[in-house]
């Protein structure tokens, strides 16, 4: 190993510096930062596993917040052309103290542990306080967000729905005295606040919101990181739900309450990171429009919907565009847009591979530690368990990048980790041990690899799976 002298990982210190945590990638770390600094775009091309997501997160980390809110507005001469409201935070800070708006302003401090996690003020793992635009801890460097997107607890959770860093809000149920529930909402404020309503303070809300006549659809307290599939248009550029009654002013929704964002309207001043970049295909070309004109309409996309007489024009998308792609996929990308990149930004080709040095060594006992601390379910490693990881690492490197050096291949580490862990944890040990690392690079076989080990051909393992015995060729069957 390097230069760092520990027993076990939990002794390894992390940085707190979210650009520190990539290990490897000197080259796209310093550009990134320049990207962060004079917003520009990045196109990352590599091998999955090198750290593009990381790097993608960082640049958002460290960006400025979010100074303005996106609401659409209800138009009484042609409601389907609803419009568009910007408002800038200083706008917003006045209403929020305006005293007909419900609910009481508490602190962090004043609402139960959990509720200050979700709401991405308190630290789940060291406990520590901190502003929640912040993802990582200040005090341990663990991730806020890293399970709060996309989860929604059940039933022996209280139907809590876990806050996003985009929707700062929970809502949760209380019982009172007579044995009855109440809905509870915890809501974040523009000036990090906690805003509590109660069921009584929700209706008037819902009334103050029908006299407004508004839809914010992109908050101000929303996350500066937004990642996109592309899988389709209305993921990417957002549409208009259909509403069986057409809009009818008393049994209808109006178009405006039916306007839904699309991901490069909610990355408006923050990171769109689009991860395989080439597989939009036609998509590209929408995307350049709005990275060009840094605004793109909402229209309904399904002709025979009542969304599609909906559109609102001058919807702002100003945004840095962090796209990834394979080497084998590059061509893919539609001219154009890689011209529009490299144009206003930077292209930088990921290392697969890293030279085994002592410092190189000391990153790697770094993002041991680090996947394990974030993971938080494993032990720690001991040194000679982090020796055997080490050793496997330059296996990877030597057979599928030929390389004499380390992997940068470190998705694929991480699952070994991880499985070392539970083995680990299986036995009730209390660290990770080096015959935990030994069993899980045993155990962690690709299927090509598991297939190579017990059939001669792929042919033979297919007809296994249809009951046919085609024994392994030998000697005896010669």
């Amino acid at each position: 190993m390097g230069d760092v002298k520990f027993e076990n990982t939990a002794e390894v210190p992390l940085p707190t510096d979210p650009f520190e945590r990539i290990i490897g990638q000197e080259e796209a770390v310093h550009i990134a930062r320049l990207v962060a600094k004079q917003k520009r775009h990045f196109l990352l091309v590599g091998p999955p596993g090198t750290g593009k997501s990381m790097i993608a997160q960082a640049i958002a980390t460290v960006i400025p917040n979010p100074r303005q809110e996106i609401s659409i507005l209800h138009n009484e001469e042609r409601p389907e052309r609803p419009v568009i409201e910007i408002r800038e935070a200083s706008q917003l800070d006045v209403q929020d103290k305006h005293p007909e708006r419900p609910g009481q302003i508490v602190t962090a401090y004043d609402v139960p542990s959990f509720v200050a996690e979700r709401l991405g003020f308190r630290c789940a793992r060291c406990g520590a306080f901190s502003e929640p635009p912040a993802s990582i801890c200040p005090s341990c460097g663990a991730e806020k967000y890293i399970r709060q997107i996309h989860i929604r607890v059940g039933e022996m959770y209280n139907n809590l729905e876990i806050a996003k860093p985009d929707r700062p809000r929970i809502s949760t149920m209380r019982r009172m005295p007579d044995g009855k529930e109440e809905k509870i909402m915890y809501e974040r404020t523009a000036d990090n606040k906690i805003r509590v309503l109660t069921s009584g303070d929700l209706k008037k809300m819902n009334e103050i919101t029908r006299k407004t006549k508004r839809k914010v659809i992109v908050s101000l307290t929303r996350s500066t990181f937004v990642q996109a599939s592309g899988a389709s248009e209305t993921e990417l550029l957002g549409d208009v739900r259909h509403d069986p009654y057409g809009g009818h002013a008393r049994l209808g929704t109006p178009p405006y309450m039916r306007v839904i964002p699309g991901a490069i309207h909610e990355a408006h001043e923050g990171v769109l990171f689009l991860d395989e970049l080439s597989t939009l295909g036609y998509i590209q070309k929408f995307l350049l429009t709005a990275m060009q004109e840094k605004q793109f309409p909402i229209v309904g996309r399904n002709p025979s919907s009542s969304g599609a007489i909906v559109r609102v024009d001058n919807v702002p998308c100003d945004f840095i565009l962090v796209g990834s792609v394979n080497m084998n996929d590059i061509n893919a990308i539609v001219p154009a847009l890689r011209s529009r990149i490299r144009g206003d930004g930077y292209e930088v080709l990921m290392k697969a591979s890293m030279p085994d040095v002592p410092e190189n060594r000391n990153k790697l006992v770094q993002f041991i530690a680090q996947e394990i601390s974030k993971d938080g379910k494993i032990p720690h490693a001991h040194k000679d368990a982090v020796n055997e990881i080490l050793r496997e690492s330059r296996n990877i490197a030597k057979m599928v990048d030929n390389s004499s050096g380390i992997t940068l291949r470190l998705r694929s580490l991480a699952g070994l980790i991880k499985l070392a862990g539970d083995i680990a944890s299986l036995e009730e040990s209390e660290l990770i041990r080096k015959n935990h690392v030994k069993l899980a690079v045993s155990n962690a076989k690709s299927i090509e690899e598991q297939v190579s080990d017990k059939y001669d051909t792929w042919w033979q393992a297919a007809s296994a799976d249809f009951g046919y015995k085609t024994p392994k060729a030998g000697p005896e069957s010669m």
